[in-house]
């Protein structure tokens, strides 16, 4: 095998240091002889071949995704993915709806993360307009998005390994789900479509007793991350499942367009958080998790570091969070507080103006923004025609632009592998079809 293909293994050693490298390069080097020495047989004279649809009712393909698969015995042969089967219009929806009222089902994409996507919305639309948010707003966003990517992350480690056969996990993590989702029910009063940042800022503050929460929470789930990654660490069944499984070369990866950890996962250490800071992430100290090998336990690899990543950026901007207000003061830019609405004829005006017309960017300005989510890069580009609604809205969703790398990945591996390399990808087809 050419060592033009995957990177050397001295090389690779000098630059990270994962956890399994003893095993996991060498591993994946065998895998990948194997898999590329396969004899590719253009036709089937035996009439051996079979066509197999995965989905889109299958419940190992996160949601409505369809694999068509062309099988010869346990091998894939060929794969074509078919995706839409959730298609709802949200980008036309976004176009006859105002920028505010939009804003709630930007949660209905990646449900797994929804204050993330409210977040990545609400920038681009501030972006836009011109809008500049208060700096306490700033610090609980992303505070917010950090526990949004540890509760998603939460949710692929669970299914993954259950999808590798193990339920215990799957318990494990949902507990910890669990003690999140009572942290945003604290914070913005919902549990799961939370809704709670705005244009040009947040719908509530945060309060003690949430900040209390978070650091409790946070100092029991250090311990229990620590304890299963020792755990799957070291069981040999996960690891074959997924070493050399579903790989995917740097050069591949920056081809097919994939983002976020598959993209780190395949040893390009690409992030928006630290190649275009945006919120307080350029005043906090982390690491981006990266892994050259390019297969599922290196995608595991990431976002298992990727939440030990996202505890220390909480650990340095809990106790930091400033004083002052949490929206933008400026009636033509943010809803006022409740208590303005409730106790005074100014701020009840203000309140129905923003309800019926909103925010009004002026005609002909176009905004691109883009965060880093869990799954990888969320932008909005949005265009204005001078009145309260997008002319033009267009989503750029991680999930579809990973999917773009699984026939590739599919083809010439083994049909119980499916699952795994799926799982690696965490792919959500509500943001996907959109």
């Amino acid at each position: 095998m050419s060592n033009e293909v995957f990177p050397s293994k001295e090389s690779i050693r000098d630059k990270v240091k994962p956890a399994f490298f003893p095993v996991h390069q060498d591993a994946v080097y065998k895998r990948l002889e194997d898999k590329h020495t396969m004899v590719e047989i253009e036709e089937d004279p035996l009439g051996t071949r079979m066509v197999l649809n995965l989905g889109p009712s299958h419940p190992a393909t996160h949601g409505v995704l369809r694999c068509v698969l062309e099988v010869d015995g346990e091998r894939i042969v060929k794969a074509v993915v078919d995706v839409g089967y959730l298609h709802r219009g949200i980008e036309k929806i976004a176009e006859n709806k105002t920028f505010q009222e939009f804003m709630p089902y930007t949660d209905r994409m990646d449900y797994l993360s929804p204050y993330s996507n409210n977040v990545a919305y609400c920038m681009a639309v501030e972006k836009l307009v011109g809008i500049e948010v208060p700096e306490r707003a700033q610090y609980i966003r992303t505070i917010a998005c950090e526990l949004a990517r540890i509760s998603s992350h939460l949710l692929w480690l669970g299914t993954m390994v259950m999808d590798a056969g193990a339920v215990s996990m799957f318990l494990w993590t949902f507990r910890e789900r669990e003690y999140l989702y009572d942290i945003f029910d604290k914070l913005a009063g919902v549990r799961f479509t939370v809704s709670h940042s705005r244009i040009g800022g947040l719908q509530f503050d945060v309060n003690d007793e949430t900040i209390e929460a978070i650091k409790f929470w946070k100092k029991n789930f250090r311990k229990e991350l620590k304890d299963w990654k020792k755990l799957l660490g070291n069981n040999g069944i996960w690891l074959n499942r997924n070493i050399g499984v579903g790989y995917l070369s740097k050069e591949d990866a920056i081809d097919l367009g994939v983002t976020g950890p598959v993209l780190r996962g395949s040893g390009v250490p690409y992030d928006i958080r630290t190649f275009e800071p945006y919120l307080v992430y350029d005043q906090v100290e982390f690491d981006v998790a990266i892994r050259e090998e390019g297969d599922s336990l290196a995608r595991y690899l990431v976002r298992m570091d990727e939440m030990e990543q996202s505890i220390r950026i909480l650990d340095q901007l809990i106790d930091k969070i400033p004083g002052g207000p949490i929206r933008a003061d400026n009636a033509k830019h943010a809803y006022p507080s409740k208590d303005e609405v409730y106790y005074s004829m100014e701020g009840m005006i203000h309140d129905f103006m923003m309800t019926d017309v909103g925010v009004m960017p002026p005609e002909g300005v176009e905004a691109y923004h883009a965060i880093e989510v869990p799954k990888g890069e969320l932008g909005f580009h949005l265009k204005s025609d001078g009145t309260g609604s997008p002319w033009r809205c267009k989503i750029h969703g991680p999930s579809f632009a990973n999917l773009q790398a699984l026939e590739k990945l599919l083809e010439g591996s083994m049909v119980a592998d499916t699952v795994v390399i799926i799982g690696s990808l965490d792919p959500v087809m509500g943001e996907c079809d959109k």
